[in-house]
C-alpha cells in the first residue's frame, strides 16, 4: 500500500482529516486571516502589540494540515500501544487484523464512537474506498470533535 495514501489513516481506525488539527482548525484560521486581510490588518495589525506573533501563529495554524505528521509520522498521544501493536504485527490498519477490536481499543472506542463501526466499513469495502468515504466525510465538515466523548 502506497505510504502516501495512508498518511491520514491511523492505525487505530481514525481518519485524520476528521480531526480538528487536520480538518477545522486549519480552515478557520485561514478563514480569520483572510477577514483580518480585507480588513486592513496586514497595513496596521504590525503597530498592535503582539501582532506579528499572533500571526505568525495563524500562519502556523492554517498550515496543521500540511505539517501535522499524522498517526504514522507519530502524532497523537506519544504513549498510545495501539500504533506500536500493529506495527509490530504488519497491519496496515487494526480493522486488518485477527484480534481487532481488541483491548487496546476499550478506551478509545469510548471516546470516539465511530471508530469501531468505521473500522468494520473499512474491513468490509477495503482501504481504498474507505478513503473515499472518509473524504467525502470531511468535506461536509464533520470532525471528531463534533461526537468525541471527552469523559
Amino acid at each position: 500500500m502506497d505510504e502516501k495514501k495512508l498518511k491520514y489513516v491511523t492505525y487505530c481506525g481514525l481518519y485524520c482529516k476528521l480531526c480538528a488539527q487536520c480538518g477545522r482548525i486549519p480552515q478557520q484560521a485561514q478563514a480569520i486571516k483572510t477577514l483580518m486581510e480585507r480588513e486592513g490588518y496586514t497595513f496596521y495589525g504590525p503597530t498592535m502589540p503582539n501582532f506579528t506573533e499572533f500571526w505568525s501563529f495563524l500562519d502556523h495554524l492554517a498550515a496543521l494540515d500540511e505539517t501535522c505528521p499524522a498517526c504514522r509520522g507519530g502524532c497523537g498521544d506519544p504513549g498510545c500501544k495501539i500504533r506500536p501493536c500493529a506495527s509490530e504485527r504488519e497491519v496496515v490498519a487494526c480493522p486488518f487484523c485477527d484480534e481487532y477490536p481488541c483491548e487496546r481499543f476499550e478506551s478509545l472506542a469510548k471516546r470516539y464512537p465511530t471508530l469501531i463501526a468505521d473500522g468494520q466499513r473499512m474491513k468490509a469495502v477495503g482501504i481504498d474506498a474507505w478513503i473515499a468515504e472518509m473524504d467525502k466525510r470531511a468535506a461536509t465538515g464533520f470532525c471528531y470533535g463534533d461526537i468525541r466523548y471527552t469523559g
